[in-house]
């Protein structure tokens, strides 16, 4: 039939499918061949233009009814079918218009839907760098942000934090990475000549960052411990005395559940981790009666619950400065893990035991590939670190002892 302004007023609108889903009808035009009209159960009325390109059959929508009139939809219907008889893809075509033009939001919002197995931490820090260190940027075209451009913002931001500046350009860095890769013409060219972040590189401007080396030394222990003992809430002092005494990192002794303890087994178990392998630990005789204190008061499916809307137990910022101020030991979180490791180091366990306790995996380490690691190896080595904590904390001052 000739589709027509009274044949598209007219036309009839498809029922809704069995299964409640919308359906939708086509109607070919017999003048222009390609050109039709596609409606759907809702209601709503398009015009849509089709041709065989490379063997594939290509559609395009033109646009809405209403939008469009039936004549305006022809002629774009005639200019698309104009540029496939000369032999061009306009919707190919239209698609590259578009990646030269996608701009650093679309870019990360399209490579974090391809990076589906990102922890919250590591997603929380994207979003973070992307909002501070690059908000201005956001809605620049790609191609638009230059190499002049990538070394002024970081060192903008190196002379406040140098670690902050280059994570941000770590992170901008992988996003045009995976843009080179996403956004090619129909012969696989990039339509970005390089990455831009290389220059910090070429340049050698990255910030040297030293990994941090501070931890609590053994004659501090008694003080710290002390110091949270005087803590009014239960729950962040048992947090930090179990993350001390296991060495686990902060989201993982935060996010802790009672399905990931094993009572029976006396072990806790943490399946997200940083390296996506299962880490498995065996309680100590203190673990085993910090959890079991904690699990005979539960409240929560968490170990280490929260009022906060994610129902768990984050950084407990005031506690940290409070047990800082009462025992003058300025420490973080990962400092405890830190003390742990290197407790375990000089209680001379082996040192396949020692990267099991920790959960570190070297890739380049065939042998620790083919060790079959049970975890009640890891037991003894566990109550060891254990006596020699609550040994340093529990010990008299040379002092007290003359006294």
């Amino acid at each position: 039939m000739r589709i027509t302004k009274s044949f598209v007023d007219k036309v009839t609108v498809p029922e809704t499918g069995p299964d409640g889903k919308s359906s939708q009808a086509f109607y070919r035009d017999s003048v222009i061949a390609g050109f039709g009209l596609r409606v759907t159960s809702g209601g709503a009325k398009s015009f849509i233009v089709e041709k065989r390109v490379d063997g594939r059959v290509k559609r395009k929508t033109l646009g809405r009814y209403g939008n469009l009139t039936v004549e305006q939809a022809r002629k774009e219907a005639q200019k698309f079918l104009g540029k496939v008889a000369s032999g061009v893809d306009p919707i190919r075509e239209g698609q590259e218009k578009r990646a030269r033009r996608i701009t650093l939001n679309d870019a990360f919002q399209d490579y974090l839907a391809t990076r589906k197995n990102l922890k919250p931490n590591t997603l929380n820090d994207y979003n973070r760098s992307m909002k501070e260190m690059f908000k201005d940027w956001q809605t620049r075209a790609l191609s638009d942000i230059s190499r002049d451009m990538v070394i002024t913002r970081h060192a903008e931001y190196g002379a406040r934090s140098p670690a902050r500046a280059d994570n941000g350009m770590r992170i901008l860095r992988a996003i045009f990475n995976h843009a080179l890769q996403r956004y090619q013409d129909a012969s696989g060219k990039p339509f970005l000549v390089a990455n831009p972040v290389e220059v910090l590189s070429h340049q050698r401007a990255w910030y040297k960052v030293e990994r941090r080396q501070t931890l609590i030394k053994d004659h501090q222990l008694k003080a710290w411990y002390d110091a949270t003992m005087q803590l009014n809430n239960q729950t962040t002092r048992d947090f930090l005395h179990l993350v001390l005494l296991t060495g686990l990192r902060r989201t993982e002794a935060a996010t802790l559940t009672w399905e990931q303890v094993d009572f029976k087994e006396k072990t806790l178990t943490i399946s997200e981790t940083k390296n996506n392998r299962i880490h498995r630990l065996p309680f100590s005789d203190a673990i085993e009666e910090l959890l079991q204190r904690r699990f005979d008061d539960k409240s929560s499916s968490f170990v280490f619950p929260s009022d906060a809307e994610r129902g768990h137990l984050s950084e407990p910022r005031t506690a940290i400065a409070r047990v800082t101020k009462l025992s003058g030991v300025t420490f973080t979180l990962h400092d405890l893990r830190r003390t742990f490791i290197t407790a375990a180091e000089r209680l001379d366990i082996p040192a396949y035991a020692l990267k099991r306790l920790m959960n570190h995996k070297d890739p380049n380490d065939v042998t620790d590939g083919y060790i079959i690691f049970d975890v009640e190896r890891l037991r003894v080595p566990m109550q060891k670190v254990t006596d020699f904590f609550l040994s340093k904390s529990q010990e008299t001052p040379s002092a007290e002892k003359q006294g």
